[in-house]
């Protein structure tokens, strides 16, 4: 009983079953094949390219997601803490794999779900498969919008606008590995220009400039500025 109470309590933590009866919650626990795993610090959970047939939800500890380029210019890297489900839109759709790496900066734990459980539970209970769409549509709207937005006035701002389009989660600490002249590229703008902004954006206390790296401690703080 405390051991379904526990798990009852992890999952309410998730998006994917708010709104669920304590019934149907009370069904879902004790009639779903729930994996759990513990991963150690520094280790792989999932690597980009890997087929997605789970859904992983993290329960405890803090990951770091890597994204890369398609031409692997240039990678961003971002932490996450729980309660965080891995890319959940990678398990339907076209590309049925994960484009993201992700990987533990403490002991973390999961728990997981087959892609054939995602299915029944979609099929049994109708709040699930709303929240499931809700995910699914809230992607798909944000991006949509992208296009639309107000186009950047100034370097700035063009900047930011490039560091939050290629993250995941618009707060906390992200780190791009990218070399100032391939950001310039990115940006259409000269590599001098970038350089002077970034610095006026280290002095601003926005960012910490390295060699072919820019650590950014809040992006939220970075918006906010």
């Amino acid at each position: 009983m405390k051991g379904g109470l526990q798990i009852y309590e992890k999952l309410l933590q998730f998006s994917l079953f708010q709104g669920m009866s304590r019934d149907d919650l009370e069904l879902v626990t004790g009639h779903t094949r729930f994996g759990f795993i513990k991963v150690p610090q520094g280790k792989t959970v999932v690597k980009e390219g890997t087929a997605c047939t789970h859904v992983y939800l993290l329960i405890s500890g803090t990951i770091r997601i890597i994204n890369g380029s398609d031409d692997h210019s240039y990678t961003v890297e971002e932490e996450m803490h729980a309660p965080f489900v891995l890319q959940p839109e990678a398990i339907y759709g076209y590309n049925q794999r994960y484009t993201q790496t992700f990987i533990t900066l403490t002991d973390a734990s999961f728990i997981t779900i087959d892609k054939d459980e995602v299915g029944r539970l979609s099929e049994d209970f109708l709040v699930f498969r709303l929240n499931l769409l809700n995910i699914f549509a809230t992607q798909t709207q944000k991006l949509s919008r992208q296009p639309w937005r107000q186009c950047p006035k100034t370097l700035r701002d063009h900047i930011i606008r490039f560091f939050v389009l290629h993250c995941t989660y618009p707060a906390g600490a992200k780190t791009f590995y990218i070399l100032m002249n391939q950001l310039a590229d990115e940006l259409n703008d000269s590599r001098l220009n970038i350089s002077r902004e970034l610095n006026s954006m280290q002095y601003d206390g926005l960012l910490i400039l390295h060699r072919g790296r820019i650590e950014i401690p809040s992006l939220e703080h970075m918006l906010m500025a």
